[in-house]
């Protein structure tokens, strides 16, 4: 496997375009479109917060009960989420639009929306932008990434990623963007994320692949513990590659999975180092847990913690924070077993072992945690089992973006 340059238009057969649709924003692009010379195979997976967006009602119904797509429209800076039937009319006027405009059935354009909750879409800007964009679709790096940056909201820059790897003799591309920044805590935020690969698979493998995927990479991301109405994952596979379809689990499909496993977690770490106002990327890796489970736990309670966030924000070794974090996680373990850890680039420190604090000079600590990337290393000594989970620090920033952020 081989890291590339490109996003969503890296794969053969994927084209993109991007346009200032003025849906909110009045100085930036804020639609894009996301097209396959050929009909994909399509998965998805969605947020689980009860309160559901109409994008991502629209687009379960069409990776559960279709399972396959061609095109994908996104608009940034209204989230048609709380919208009601008329929200839903709108996916469907949408999709209407690019059925009428690109001659794509409308059961298989899949929408997404992020941005403000409770305001409904300017429809009409809506359709100009689909009829703006048609002509302008092309298969550019340049394309894919004007579609990263054109589905920002409070995201500081786009984020986009592609890999290469040999399925069956074949050279196999899968690329992804996504965008995040706030309300970022998935349980498959506002997290939206576009995979597009040129792989030939089955509709099974390629949503168990998915499935099996997003907990150890998305759901292992957290900046402020909130679950957005419209988290979305969408894969789609034009298989353009021409390699045999892969139908059942053997080393080709164990390849896509490791392919997929890279992409997710590079795009999961964009989202997390990106979060509202933050100055680091905030890695918490739990190794020699009892269980998996535990140490999912343990790794998200640390990362979640607002207080161990706001320690990485200051640069200060407070310790005690991380380990206060582990003990209310609802994980069993002995505190007295346990090892902590500060790492990045400027090297790795010792800080904590059986039961007390070692002797580490603060100085050395101090400039460990000023780096643009921290982790912090929690050793549990219970077992074989290990997690990572991603966020990023607290700072007075947060506050100041999300205090107006309607208006």
């Amino acid at each position: 496997m081989e890291k590339i340059q490109g996003g969503v238009t890296a794969a053969k057969g994927f084209l993109a375009a991007a346009t200032a649709a003025g849906i909110k924003y009045k100085d930036r692009t804020d639609m894009a479109i996301i097209y396959s010379e050929k009909p994909c195979r399509a998965a998805g997976t969605f947020t689980t917060n009860v309160v559901k967006a109409a994008p991502v009602l629209w687009d379960r119904r069409i990776t559960e009960e279709v399972g396959q797509a061609q095109v994908v429209v996104v608009n940034s800076g209204i989230a048609n989420a709380c919208t009601g039937e008329e929200g839903l009319r709108y996916c469907q006027e949408t999709s209407a639009e690019v059925e009428k405009t690109i001659g794509v059935p409308a059961n298989q354009v899949l929408v997404a929306s992020t941005g403000v909750i409770g305001m409904q879409l300017p429809i009409d800007r809506i359709r100009t932008g689909v009829q703006t964009m048609a002509p302008m679709l092309n298969g550019s790096l340049e394309a894919g990434n004007a579609a990263a940056k054109a589905i920002m909201t409070t995201d500081t820059h786009e984020k986009e990623v592609a890999v290469q790897f040999e399925v069956d003799g074949k050279t196999v591309t899968l690329g992804g963007m996504c965008k995040g920044s706030g309300m970022i805590h998935p349980n498959m935020c506002t997290m939206l994320a576009f995979l597009t690969t040129d792989l030939a698979i089955s509709e099974e493998l390629l949503f168990e692949a998915l499935r099996a995927d997003i907990p150890d990479t998305y759901n292992m991301i957290s900046v402020d513990g909130d679950t957005s109405t419209n988290d979305t994952v969408l894969l789609l596979a034009n298989g353009m590659a021409g390699n045999a379809e892969i139908t059942e689990k053997n080393a080709d499909y164990e390849e896509f999975c490791k392919a997929l496993r890279f992409v997710n977690t590079e795009l999961a770490k964009m989202m997390a180092g990106d979060g509202e106002g933050a100055t680091a990327l905030f890695e918490v890796k739990v190794i020699h847990a009892r269980t998996k489970k535990d140490a999912k736990i343990l790794s998200k309670s640390v990362v979640c913690s607002s207080l161990t966030k706001a320690m990485i924000f200051g640069h200060d070794a407070n310790f005690g924070r991380i380990l206060c974090a582990l003990g209310y996680s609802g994980a069993q373990f002995d505190p007295e077993q346990v090892e902590l850890h500060f790492e990045s680039a400027a090297g790795k420190l010792l800080i904590f072992k059986d039961g007390v604090a070692v002797d580490y000079s603060e100085e050395e600590a101090t400039r460990i945690l000023s780096e643009p990337a921290v982790t912090v290393i929690a050793d549990m000594k219970m077992g074989d089992a290990e997690a990572t989970a991603w966020g990023c620090d607290l700072s007075y920033d947060y506050i100041k973006i999300n205090a107006d952020y309607r208006s």
